[in-house]
């Protein structure tokens, strides 16, 4: 079988979920179908203490299948409950800042490359990712087309790896892949059957293993 790491991997978008035990079973049912690099853990509408409460009970399912917790914009919830990463949207100052403080004991990601002049700002605090497409962005079957683009170009020109969101349907992380990305980010394609997830995470790698382009070769 292929390594994961010669081949565009997984990244997975937690959902919001109204109750944590249960998205924290949910997710770490989904991490039992196979590889995933990390997963991303957005805020929503929560205050800090129930976001940290969230963060704290999926941090440890996630790290026990060996994959980065990434908690979006929230340093201080990624400290306490002991994440591996953060996820920035905010300016490229902003982002400049959290990579001189943290890295490199955590990830840093930038999320708010929606254009190519941006993606060149953010990239030049020098960040471990660049995230392009919104973290709900999957609201059709197939990867929006202009966050593909914005992945094939980046990944054919800068090293700093990518992360392109896909959409609602698995197939999506195939085009993905074929882009160039390092990373293709699914939510709606894994989590909207919860019974079904670990199945998605375990199709898609495979798919992944038989028709994603090779780093390197």
């Amino acid at each position: 079988m292929t390594r994961p790491e010669s081949r565009c991997r997984l990244v997975l978008i937690v959902p919001d979920f109204a109750d944590d035990a249960t998205g924290a079973r949910l997710l770490a049912d989904a991490l039992k179908g196979g590889d995933v690099a990390s997963v991303i853990i957005p805020q929503y509408e929560l205050g800090d203490d129930a976001f940290q409460a969230r963060v704290e009970a999926l941090v440890p399912e996630i790290q026990a299948a060996n994959a980065a917790a990434i908690v979006v914009d929230n340093s201080r919830v990624a400290g306490r409950a002991k994440a591996d990463g953060l996820h920035l949207t905010g300016s490229a100052e902003e982002l400049a800042e959290a990579v001189e403080k943290f890295s490199p004991k955590m990830i840093i990601g930038a999320g708010r490359a929606m254009e190519r002049h941006v993606a060149l700002e953010v990239g030049e605090a020098n960040p471990d990712y660049v995230f392009f497409g919104k973290l709900d962005g999957d609201i059709k079957p197939e990867a929006h087309s202009k966050n593909v683009d914005l992945g094939e170009w980046w990944a054919s020109m800068v090293s700093i790896p990518c992360i392109v969101m896909g959409g609602s349907d698995p197939d999506s992380a195939l085009t993905v892949a074929e882009s160039g990305a390092e990373f293709v980010a699914l939510r709606r394609a894994v989590f909207d059957d919860p019974a079904m997830a670990a199945t998605v995470v375990a199709q898609i790698n495979a798919m992944l293993d038989e028709k994603a382009p090779r780093f390197g070769g």
